[in-house]
């Protein structure tokens, strides 16, 4: 007996060895690959159904290049025509992005930047003896720092990381713009704090001071208005595909899969 039963949409079987392939795709716990295999069976039965949808209409697939050495599948591309010209997506109007703006203005907000300064004792992690020896160098130097934020710039003389020449200034960071787990601490330092310990990164063993931060600020209307707007156009083609796709499933024979959310 099979272990998962056959899709079949319309007559037409999904390949098991095509849902197998799509469950890589699908994240699912460990102790439960049932579930990779129920979304894979699910997205491969939408998918069948679009284009025998496409096929029924006789549409023809032009395949689009997305990004540099990625071309369209027929089968997207066909997806895509069949889409194009099914859904009919109302137009987002100004009142639409203003009353979704005014909602809670307070979630449009600059992203924050902090002024930092670092002292770098570098070391591979994976490597213990190496990560160990610059760890206990880097809180030789934090002794000798005893929270005075004052000698920093001197003690980061002796830093491994090029910012050394200008005391281990690092400049404006904001979100994004170095590794987790530097960027963690930044979040709960006071203005002319140090880290209590040394953090270790990717790079190695690192004494952060944070010099000033520019709190993240609410953004003016004006500011916002194309991500508003970009957001409820997306929202409302996904619904008005959702929509489209029900109607297909009300329509078709499915076993072995079920369309309801996993």
């Amino acid at each position: 007996m099979a272990l998962f039963p056959d899709v079949i949409v319309n007559n037409e079987t999904i390949p098991s060895a095509a849902i197998a392939a799509e469950a890589q795709n699908h994240e699912a716990p460990k102790d439960k690959p049932g579930i990779a295999w129920r979304k894979a069976a699910q997205a491969l039965a939408i998918r069948t159904l679009l284009l025998q949808e496409a096929n029924r209409r006789a549409l023809t697939s032009d395949p689009l290049e997305l990004a540099p050495g990625r071309v369209e599948t027929e089968d997207e591309a066909l997806i895509r025509a069949l889409l194009d010209e099914a859904l009919t997506i109302p137009p987002v109007t100004e009142e639409d992005v203003r009353a979704e703006w005014a909602r809670d203005p307070d979630r449009f907000r600059s992203a924050p930047l902090w002024d930092v300064s670092h002292i770098l004792c570098a070391c591979d992690p994976r490597n213990q003896d190496e990560c160990a020896a610059a760890g206990t160098r880097a809180r030789a130097v934090l002794a000798r720092l005893d929270g005075d934020p004052k000698s920093f710039a001197a003690a980061a003389r002796d830093s491994d990381c090029g910012s050394k020449a200008s005391g281990g200034h690092l400049g404006q960071l904001g979100p994004g713009d170095t590794v987790p787990e530097f960027e963690a601490p930044l979040r709960s330092l006071p203005e002319g704090g140090m880290t209590p310990e040394p953090v270790l990164s990717r790079h190695g063993w690192h004494i952060i001071r944070l010099n000033a931060t520019a709190p993240a600020q609410v953004l003016p209307y004006e500011a916002v208005r194309p991500k508003i707007a970009q957001a409820l156009e997306k929202a409302a083609w996904a619904r008005a595909s959702r929509d489209f796709i029900e109607a297909l499933a009300e329509g078709a024979q499915i076993t072995g899969a079920s369309l309801e959310p996993i």
